[in-house]
């Protein structure tokens, strides 16, 4: 495994996870309390924080033309550049609400992307990391939309509407569209039947982790998967106020 997936955790540090605060929905003034709350999550954990890592649709819409960012979530991003600043390593993974980042966290807040999921080993400990987004066996309608977003043409198309009239659009399906939303999917289906849960075991064929983190089901979720694996949805930042946090030893859901 590449050294730079691996975090050594001393003593008193630790690693946070987070997931699905879709700033911007259902308004810009609407999620604002939720944006100064997670803002002040984060200025509360950046001062026992070995890492942190942000599992995907921090915001409800994001696309970057090449020269064009959203407007707003200035408190969050000010927060994250002041905290990567600082040296605490901020990891994203996209997810199906931003799947278009292309170079501005990297380049303006030092903070790596991830458009797939990826292993860390934190001390001794694996953690399979990922949004959740059209993985396992359901998901099929927005498997299918997810492969005209992320295609070539549509992006290139997309890109070429002004950004006043793209980001409205863009916007507005977001909060409209119940594929993109996920909103109808927010219930318990059971352990045998939550899709991300039944990937996580078909992972384990392959080889052992001890840990599974996903979001994008907008459920605080901890299922044991054997005797030694536990796969974990980290919730939203809507409802639940959920986050994950790991001590070196145990992986905990805790609501903020």
């Amino acid at each position: 495994m590449n050294k730079s997936n691996h975090i050594t955790l001393t003593e008193g540090k630790k690693i946070y996870f987070a997931s699905d605060n879709h700033l911007g929905a259902p308004t810009s003034d609407a999620s604002k309390p939720r944006e100064k709350k997670f803002v002040a999550w984060l200025d509360e954990i950046k001062h026992d924080a070995a890492a942190i890592f942000l599992l995907g649709d921090l915001f409800d819409f994001w696309f970057e033309y090449k020269t064009v960012v959203p407007k707003g979530f200035t408190r969050t991003l000010g927060k994250l550049a002041e905290i990567s600043d600082s040296g605490i390593p901020i990891h994203y993974f996209v997810g199906n609400h931003d799947l278009w980042m292309h170079g501005y966290f990297e380049e303006e807040l030092g903070i790596p992307v991830y458009h797939e999921p990826k292993e860390f080993m934190f001390n001794d400990t694996s953690v399979f990391i990922g949004h959740g987004d059209g993985l396992g066996p359901n998901d099929k309608g927005y498997k299918r939309m997810k492969k005209v977003f992320t295609n070539p043409v549509f992006k290139w198309l997309f890109k070429w509407m002004h950004p006043d009239i793209g980001l409205r659009i863009g916007q507005y399906m977001s909060v409209k569209n119940k594929m993109i939303s996920g909103d109808d999917d927010a219930t318990f289906l059971g352990e045998e039947n939550e899709w991300l849960a039944v990937y996580c075991k078909r992972k384990l064929e392959d080889k052992h982790r001890d840990f599974f983190v996903f979001g994008h089901r907008h459920l605080p979720l901890e299922i044991d998967l054997n005797e030694k694996s536990k796969y974990v949805n980290l919730g939203d930042w809507i409802q639940y106020y959920t986050y994950g946090v790991f001590d070196g030893e145990n992986f905990d859901l805790k609501k903020y």
